[in-house]
């Protein structure tokens, strides 16, 4: 009788934990069903050393030659950084090539990163032409720079700094925050200044170190008349996007796979965990015919 019964508790507790095996691969399967991943976007930047939007009218008024140019623009989120002195346009002058901009530093520079956007320029020793006017600059800097700053939960950020002398057509001038100066030259024309012009959002900012309106007329090399705009040191960016919240993982519909389920399947209220429940069944089956074999081998 001890030996019986010693045999049949071991035989007893196989078959509660074989059961339980079967019966928890049911939730482990839902488990790990699937897993939701969210990618935040990493902002965007822009910076440009000189953008034009001029336009020139020849002697016999008759023709209009627009000069529209950008120098060292750059875009990320690629990240990207370019660097030139000497912009040339033809079509002035004979066909002859133009300089607009001279200087020993030009250089703009725009880079995006999961932990923010940002875009800078500097120039240096600058000086800018327009046709028409191929001995006087129509401005020059010492040193110009601009930076826009977008960083990750934190407010955007821009600025634009002036150093050294500002000479407008000819010259000497002194620039202000908040205020446009005027220039004005008798006999060759007009330049209205901005400077250092700035923006910010909850996400964005953008700056422009100088900002220039134009109206010259100088009345050489066939040019009549010079309207339009400059901005030196142009900016912006934006700031990374927050991550979208993580979708909720539900647990999937198991759908029966192979052969279709007969329909008296469905009659007897059998579901989804009917597999589990019968696998469960074979194992308590198996583990007691083998516990009774053995208990009639032992007896004999």
């Amino acid at each position: 009788m001890n030996a019986n019964t010693d045999f049949r508790m071991p035989a007893r507790r196989f078959t509660a934990t074989a059961a339980a095996t079967v019966l928890a691969a049911g939730p482990m399967v839902l488990a790990g069903a699937g897993s939701a991943h969210a990618s935040a976007d990493h902002g965007r930047a822009s910076a440009v050393v000189l953008r034009t939007g001029l336009d020139v009218s020849l002697l016999n008024k008759t023709v209009n030659v627009p000069l529209a140019v950008s120098l060292n623009e750059v875009r990320a989120p690629r990240s990207a950084e370019r660097t030139a002195l000497t912009a040339r346009l033809d079509g002035v002058d004979g066909g002859q090539p133009f300089s607009v901009l001279r200087a020993d530093v030009a250089s703009a520079k725009a880079t995006v990163s999961a932990s923010g956007a940002e875009a800078s320029t500097n120039l240096t020793h600058a000086r800018i032409h327009v046709p028409g006017l191929p001995l006087l600059s129509l401005i020059e800097v010492g040193q110009v720079t601009s930076k826009a700053t977008c960083e990750a939960g934190r407010k955007p950020a821009a600025s634009a700094t002036l150093l050294g002398g500002v000479t407008v057509l000819g010259k000497k001038v002194t620039l202000t925050v908040g205020g446009p100066t005027e220039v004005k030259v008798p006999g060759v024309g007009e330049v209205r200044i901005d400077f250092s012009k700035t923006r910010t959002t909850s996400r964005t900012a953008a700056a422009s170190a100088l900002e220039l309106h134009v109206s010259v007329n100088p009345l050489k090399l066939n040019v009549a008349d010079v309207e339009g705009t400059l901005t030196l040191g142009s900016v912006t960016c934006e700031s990374p996007s927050a991550a979208p919240a993580p979708a909720s993982v539900s647990a999937p519909d198991i759908k029966p796979q192979g052969a279709p389920a007969k329909s008296g399947l469905a009659e007897t209220g059998g579901t989804s965990t009917t597999p589990f429940v019968v696998g469960a069944a074979v194992v308590l089956l198996a583990a007691g015919g083998a516990a009774v074999a053995l208990g009639r081998r032992h007896r004999s």
